[in-house]
């Protein structure tokens, strides 16, 4: 297989009703395995700690990382974090760095014990990997209504075809999620793919908190699939006071809002 930006090439054999079989090449979203790794000062010396395993498509990993850090409440201020860098090659497919490690500032305290509820999450559900129901919670605030901009219902309402203009990825593979970040006026300011939902959201909530720019009151989520409990969440974690999705939402994440 070759791959690049996140899409993989892969020899495929294509079957229809009443035609001869097709055997092509395809593109294939990529999905790889990515280590996330606290670097804590620990009498005098630099140590890393593996606090979530994720699995991801490739791209936007340090943002990912930080994302991830921000939206669990293991961080909660950019100037906890020193700098966030790859480690790491992975042995299956060329070039791809499977190892994230974030640098902390040396007050930083972590909570080990709190860690441990973290260290898996698949691609299709991050809460998945939280071995309990506490562990869900995150810690996140309500939006005051003072925080809240008015949008109407058309800038609403153009929002999924501005996102599906700038998913590049999913164009190509048809196998991606997409998280968008617009302005209230309805202009796109970021947009992320992945496999895992919560992923793209975390890659661009961890782009804007490495720039300093939470909370995000002044803006409006856009997510292409369901909106689920989880990303809910994460918008209230980085202060987004509306969350618009292409598919529907789950009973928790309607009560959570």
């Amino acid at each position: 297989m070759a791959t690049e930006a996140g899409v993989v090439t892969a020899a495929v054999r294509r079957i229809s009703t009443g035609t001869v079989d097709d055997d092509r090449s395809d593109l294939l979203a990529v999905e790889e395995p990515l280590e996330i790794r606290l670097g804590l000062s620990i009498g005098g010396r630099i140590e890393h700690r593996p606090i979530s395993i994720t699995m991801r498509t490739p791209g936007a990993d340090l943002d990912l990382a930080a994302g991830f850090l921000f939206t669990e409440g293991i961080v909660f201020s950019r100037d906890q974090i020193e700098r966030v860098r790859h480690c790491g090659i992975s042995d299956k497919i060329k070039n791809i760095k499977n190892t994230v490690v974030a640098e902390l500032a040396e007050a930083v305290e972590i909570d080990f014990k709190r860690l441990e509820r973290h260290f898996y999450t698949s691609s299709s559900c991050g809460v998945c990997g939280k071995t309990s129901i506490e562990a869900i919670h995150t810690g996140a605030r309500s939006i005051a209504v003072s925080e809240r901009p008015r949008v109407s219902s058309a800038v609403i309402h153009s929002l999924p075809a501005s996102l599906r203009q700038s998913q590049e990825v999913f164009e190509s593979t048809g196998g991606l999620h997409a998280s968008a970040l617009f302005s209230a006026a309805g202009e796109l300011e970021i947009v992320r793919e992945d496999v895992g939902r919560h992923n793209a959201l975390d890659k661009v909530i961890g782009a804007k908190f490495m720039a300093g720019e939470t909370p995000l009151s002044n803006n409006i989520l856009l997510v292409s699939g369901r909106a689920s409990f989880e990303l809910v969440q994460k918008a209230l974690m980085a202060g987004i006071p509306i969350l618009a999705a292409v598919g529907a939402p789950s009973s928790l994440a309607v009560e959570l809002a």
